[in-house]
């Protein structure tokens, strides 16, 4: 030990509960700890053996010990909680946590209220629900209400100044409220369902709905009843996904997985009955070396941070500290808090799942992905997102000279490239050269698909908050109505990313804005990623939407490493996509190309001219005298050859 005379430290020591820093030669705080008894818990570093490899370092560096007394255990645990986020000790486990969780807001006092996505101060009035773990789960949970309920999702300057429907009104997202073609009481009453809905009132939702749909049938108002069928088997299918489908009430469920190099902690969220998903967490790790003593670590750092704290909180490992942190929760949150450890029922598989995706998720992070988080979250900070994006997509055209013009679409999450979800597009009907057609061609075939494909019920999803895979054996899905994912025979559903990246300057960002602007999904965040003036990597500049001046990272930031991983990524997919396009256009004859045309007619004329290049030589008189083509047939095949088409 390092520590000279440690009875002399030791002794003058009160035994009452309080916090003890240790520092350094230098001064610095290695590691803030509490107590019930300060003299006895500093007295336990000094033993001869049985300290862990990680407190015996911690004791090799320290100098000296400094203690604060507080009037309570609990009172000692807040203060604790506020020195372990003040001075980041090394020696502590350290929760590295997002600036905000996105909610799901519905608005007041208005006649044609809103839904929409909420992130930060709740200034508007309205009701809020939520959080929710990660922003594409609101997303899709927002596209899963307005598929079901048809309510508007826009914002109030796009709601006031349209004359006619919107695209979200023809793919039957919404009732058209903006311009009148829905009642204001009918309206407020799919806006109240859609509330209960989140409430997790889904069984009354049910029953309401077919009774309704009873008196629809009565009155022969059978469009009314069939919309209300469709939802009711909607409602259906979605209670069939949910564990504790009818259990309403506010729980968390907490599985921890850990090993000498690291830990992953995994918090699944339980709103009014409802799964709103899971977070995946991996602390910094601290002196703490057993699972139940990082969970504790934990969850004070989760908790006492003006987080919503809900009723029941159950965990995958029994914690010493539980009456206390009972305490001190019921304290913050105005209401009683338990920690349950080993529950029955539905709480016991959510558990069971918790844990099987906190260890899958710790063997992959152990396995190199941590590198790619650490790229994630050096681009949130570099670009000062509110949070770490968990899915990105990057869009690129390329072309020859306007020939073959492809569009690609690459999907980046903290696992990598998600390469199941890359799409490409080939574009039609435009101008030649016209990047910035091409771009909103791209954009409006994904995202109108994504609108489109998402709040499919049904289509289970994961629950370590990654790319929507499921690992062999999970069971049912983590996520119940935020995530869309693949069935085991399906295709990957769409869904939403947290940040698009355009291959360009100001004049395509401000082409993908207004794509997004027109299908409402104002919300993600945009980034064009221009070439500097030498066109060197390295000297990128980068575009954020809502702002006018280019943001140039330094070289070595790991954050733009990212970007040109992906943006290079983008690149080699849209390239090959456009050569292999070229060299098929190149090597077909024309006559494939012409609509009408199949195999049987390309057959009859080479036959009866001898060859491609007679057919070409031929007046449409000529044309039209071949078995079953038509006049009109044949003056499609002489423009073709004659440059007239």
């Amino acid at each position: 030990m390092t520590i000279e005379h440690p009875k002399a430290l030791i002794m003058p020591l009160p035994p009452k509960p309080g916090i003890y820093r240790m520092l350094d030669a230098k001064g610095e705080v290695l590691y803030v700890g509490k107590a019930h008894n300060l003299r006895k818990r500093v007295q336990s570093y000094f033993r001869a053996s049985g300290l862990a490899a990680r407190v015996m370092l911690l004791m090799q560096q320290a100098q000296n010990i400094e203690i604060t007394v507080t009037h309570t255990e609990t009172e000692a645990l807040l203060l604790e909680n506020n020195l372990i986020k003040t001075l980041h000790p090394r020696f502590n486990i350290l929760l590295r946590d997002d600036k905000s969780y996105p909610w799901i807001y519905v608005s007041e006092g208005q006649e044609y209220p809103r839904i929409g996505f909420h992130r930060g101060a709740k200034r508007e009035k309205g009701r809020y629900f939520g959080p929710y773990p990660s922003s594409y789960g609101v997303r899709e949970t927002l596209n899963l209400l307005q598929k079901i309920f048809r309510v508007r999702q826009c914002q109030d300057s796009f709601f006031r100044n349209r004359s006619r429907p919107c695209l979200q009104y023809q793919i039957k997202r919404c009732s058209g409220p903006c311009v009148g073609l829905i009642e204001p009481e009918r309206y407020a009453a799919d806006v109240q369902q859609a509330v209960m809905f989140m409430e997790g009132k889904s069984q009354t939702l049910v029953r309401d709905s077919i009774k309704q749909m009873e008196q629809a049938s009565d009155k022969q108002d059978y469009e009314t009843a069939a919309l209300l069928r469709d939802r009711i088997g909607m409602l259906k299918r979605i209670q069939e996904k949910q564990y504790i489908t009818g259990q309403g009430g506010d729980a968390d469920v907490m599985a921890i997985d850990a090993t000498p190099e690291a830990a992953c902690i995994v918090v699944t969220w339980i709103r009014g009955g409802q799964n709103l998903g899971s977070k995946t967490f991996f602390p910094r790790l601290g002196a703490e070396s057993t699972p139940w003593e990082m969970l504790d670590a934990f969850l004070s750092q989760y908790y006492l941070s003006g987080r919503t704290i809900p009723a029941r909180i159950y965990l995958s490992e029994a914690i010493v500290e539980r009456k206390l942190l009972e305490r001190a929760f019921s304290e913050q949150a105005g209401k009683k808090i338990t920690l349950t450890v080993n529950p029955r029922g539905a709480p016991r598989r959510w558990i069971q799942m918790a844990k099987f995706n906190a260890t899958d998720a710790l063997r992959r992070h152990l396995a190199g992905k941590i590198d790619m988080q650490g790229r994630f979250e050096a681009l949130r900070d570099a670009l000062q997102l509110e949070s770490t994006p968990e899915r990105i997509e990057c869009f690129d055209i390329s072309h020859t000279m306007g020939e073959a013009t492809t569009a690609s679409c690459v999907v980046f999450d903290i696992n990598g490239p998600v390469k199941s979800d890359y799409r490409r597009f080939n574009i039609e009907g435009i101008e030649p050269g016209d990047d910035y057609g091409a771009m909103t061609q791209a954009l409006t075939r994904r995202y109108r698909k994504v609108k489109e494909g998402m709040g499919e019920p049904g289509i289970s999803g994961t629950s370590d908050g990654r790319s929507g895979r499921r690992a062999p054996g999970q069971g049912s899905p983590g996520r119940g109505l935020t995530e869309l994912s693949e069935s085991r025979q399906g295709r990957l559903a769409p869904r939403l990313p947290d940040l698009i990246l355009i291959d360009g300057g100001k004049g395509q960002l401000g082409v993908a804005e207004g794509v997004m602007q027109e299908l409402q999904l104002a919300d993600v965040k945009l980034v064009g990623v221009a070439k500097g003036r030498e066109r060197k990597p390295g000297m990128e500049q980068l575009f954020l939407s809502a702002t006018g001046r280019p943001t140039i990272l330094p070289p070595t930031s790991a954050g733009l490493h990212l970007i040109q991983q992906i943006r290079d990524e983008a690149h080699r997919f849209a390239i090959a996509g456009h050569r292999a396009r070229r060299g098929k256009a190149r090597t077909s004859s024309p006559i494939e190309r012409i609509p009408g045309i199949g195999g049987k007619r390309r057959q009859a004329l080479l036959k009866n001219f001898g060859g491609l290049r007679e057919v070409a030589r031929a007046g449409v008189e000529d044309l039209a005298r071949v078995p079953g083509i038509s006049p009109q047939l044949a003056q499609k095949i002489y423009d073709v050859f004659h440059g007239e088409e």
